[in-house]
């Protein structure tokens, strides 16, 4: 009965953070701590609700949440929770609860508060809202109401130019992997159409999850030519759904809004980088995952994207100096380790979808945890320069100890076939195996080696930011002090989580979120791909080793330059140096995304086409305006208004008529 009364309420899950946010954004002002008991309790039963729903498909994972109504009649409003939503729904809405009850402390002395937490509860059911959907355009339109939350957020202190600049960046960016979306889903619901001859059968919606599946072999089948090729539809649609995917989770070339997005404060990042935003476009692929599997060539294209984002944002994560942005990286790199699991769907199939989400949600535990500690510093000492810090780790031991699990659970520090380790090492590990499939399958060796030399820079900049940070003696007279215990709760809770999670959960969890899809025939949608499907068997020793031994490499290489200062860095870290100049700029992509495309190319290039335009416009209507007018005055000059001069010319004209008349006759 329980069980039945927590599934009724399952609409409840959105609302409620929903409705949290118009109470807090009209009576927080008149609430202590700016109303944010509102969104905490809205939150709490979320989550509750969320978790009995959870522990219920546990029990029986047939036994999928459904819920429907007609939405002109073709569309429709619906809830769906299967094993993957679940999973989703309880990490979004336990760990939004942590961030919030954090920011409690953290939010304290702005006196904006009010609207900080009515705006981060509507962040919340926005993204939870996203993950109930049923169809792919209701989830489009929580979709977009998670980047509109984002914009608000970011650009939440929009008196600093810095931060409304990276609010309007952020949004912009995103666009463009909307625009995608949205043209994926108009692509699809055009093929749809085309499959049923325009005539949908009764109680059809066409963009329902469920109807899309079922009809995969017939969109499969639905072909264009492109530049002489010869195109499936539906991989175009999944590619288009794929650059959805880019622009919100952070993948190359659309990743460059996320690290600017920390002006806003940290719990914003928090939020952003472990449990909202980032994850939905992860979620788009897992949600969409078998069309994916059934596009031939669009899994590749996901692997290829995700394994070089993992690397190229790690090189760059080295070199930051600003607590954030360190993590910021971290966090790109992270989102490309899933994109990277998603796509080697090409050799695994279906178990790509729980190795890829088993690794965001222990990514949400430990990269929260992460960024509310650097929160924790930054609100004690009051810089997040790490250059300026130094031994941190003795006037904050809480906040040291927990984010040292934290970094240890990221770098992948674990035992190799016993199941025993860190959050991060039982999460990533199973992709690096994965990808090695593949490269033995496929012959490509790109993705492996990737995200294996991926591997040892996390390791080396994430320990670089603990020595730089909380050991060693203080470079600056910046005080400090513990954070209080509204802080320092949540730090221990995410702390336990991060290195416990893994171990007590990775038997069941693969198994749990394939039955999303037990009810399809993987083996059929791969063939439709045109993927070889394979199973793990035993790999060589080294391979099982290599992500332990990275890891180790980069701890033990971070302590004897940062710890040990064994090597004099400011001979590195020049100016003059060309690979540190590059990593330091971010490969100038500022340069080129803002200067170079945007300004150069695109903003002169159209007010050069403008100005041509002009002048060609302008030539035009005044060349014509003048043979109208001098035509004119010429005609004007035989419109004497005597009879005789008009009879005259129409005998003329008459006479000449005849004569063509008669020598056209005479030729033919």
């Amino acid at each position: 009965m329980v069980k039945m009364a927590m599934e009724n309420l399952a609409f409840l899950i959105p609302l409620l953070p929903a409705l949290a946010f118009v109470l807090t954004f009209f009576l927080g002002k008149k609430l202590p701590s700016g109303g944010a008991i509102i969104p905490i309790v809205a939150i709490a039963i979320s989550c509750v609700i969320s978790l009995a729903i959870t522990v219920g498909l546990l029990q029986n994972p047939e036994h999928v949440v459904t819920q429907s109504v007609p939405w002109f009649a073709i569309l429709n409003l619906g809830i769906l929770i299967d094993p993957l939503a679940a999973v989703m729904l309880s990490m979004v809405t336990f760990v939004s609860l942590l961030i919030h009850i954090y920011a409690v402390g953290y939010m304290s002395h702005d006196p904006a508060k009010p609207r900080y937490f009515a705006e981060t509860a509507l962040f919340t059911a926005a993204m939870l809202g996203l993950i109930l959907s049923d169809n792919i355009l209701q989830l489009f339109i929580c979709w977009e109401l998670v980047g509109l939350s984002s914009y608000l957020l970011i650009g939440f202190w929009f008196h600093k130019p810095g931060a409304a600049s990276a609010a309007k960046k952020a949004f912009l960016t995103t666009r463009i992997g909307d625009v995608m979306f949205l043209a994926g889903i108009v692509l699809l619901f055009s093929d749809i159409f085309t499959v049923y001859n325009g005539i949908l059968p009764e109680g059809v919606y066409v963009l329902q999850f469920s109807e899309m599946f079922h009809l995969i072999p017939d969109l499969v089948a639905i072909n264009s030519t492109i530049l002489g090729m010869e195109v499936s539809h539906l991989t175009l649609v999944t590619l288009l759904f794929f650059g959805g995917a880019v622009g919100k989770s952070g993948q190359f070339p659309l990743h460059v809004w996320l690290p600017d997005a920390m002006e806003g404060p940290t719990t914003v990042s928090a939020l952003i980088h472990a449990a909202t935003m980032v994850t939905a476009g992860v979620y788009l692929v897992a949600r969409t995952f078998p069309m994916f599997l059934a596009a031939p060539h669009s899994l590749i294209i996901v692997a290829i994207v995700g394994a070089f984002t993992a690397l190229f944002a790690a090189t760059m994560g080295i070199v930051m100096n600003d607590l954030k942005r360190v993590l910021a990286y971290s966090t790109v790199s992270q989102l490309g380790y899933m994109v990277l699991g998603l796509g080697l769907g090409a050799v695994v199939g279906a178990e790509a979808v729980g190795i890829s989400m088993f690794h965001l949600i222990n990514h949400a535990f430990f990269k929260a945890l992460l960024f509310l500690c650097a929160g924790s510093v930054i609100h004690a000492v009051g810089t997040h320069d790490m250059r300026q810090l130094g031994g941190v780790g003795k006037v904050m031991p809480i906040t040291f100890a927990t984010m040292t699990a934290a970094a240890l659970a990221l770098a992948g520090f674990g035992i190799p076939g016993t199941g025993l380790g860190f959050s991060g090492f039982l999460s990533k590990d199973p992709i690096i195996e994965s990808a090695y499939l593949y490269a033995t399958e496929t012959g490509s060796w790109m993705p492996y080696l990737f995200a294996i030399t991926a591997a040892f820079l996390t390791s080396l900049y994430i320990f670089r930011l603990i020595f730089m940070t909380f050991t060693g003696k203080p470079r600056t007279d910046y005080g400090g002090h513990e954070s209080p215990s509204s802080m320092t709760v949540p730090l221990a809770i995410l702390a336990v989580l991060a290195v416990v999670f893994g171990a007590l959960t990775r038997t069941s969890f693969y198994h749990f979120i394939e039955e999303s899809f037990a009810h399809m025939d993987v083996e059929a949608l791969a063939e439709l791909g045109g993927y070889h499907l394979a199973h793990h068997g035993h790999e060589p020793l080294l391979v099982l080793w290599m992500p332990l031994i990275v890891a180790v490499a980069g701890l033990v290489i971070a302590y004897l330059i940062y710890n040990r200062r064994i090597v004099d860095m400011s001979r590195i870290v020049s100016r003059n140096n060309p690979v540190y100049k590059l990593l330091y700029n971010r490969y100038y992509q500022h340069q080129i995304f803002v200067e170079i495309f945007s300004i150069k190319i695109i903003y002169e290039g159209f007010a050069l086409a403008g100005f041509y335009s002009d002048k060609m416009l302008d030539w035009l209507v005044n060349g014509t305006s003048y043979v109208l007018i001098e035509a004119g005055d010429s005609l004007r000059k035989f419109q004497t208004g005597v009879i005789q001069h008009y009879a005259a010319a129409v005998v003329a004209g008459v006479g000449l008529l005849v004569v063509l008349i008669k020598l056209v006759m005479e030729v033919f």
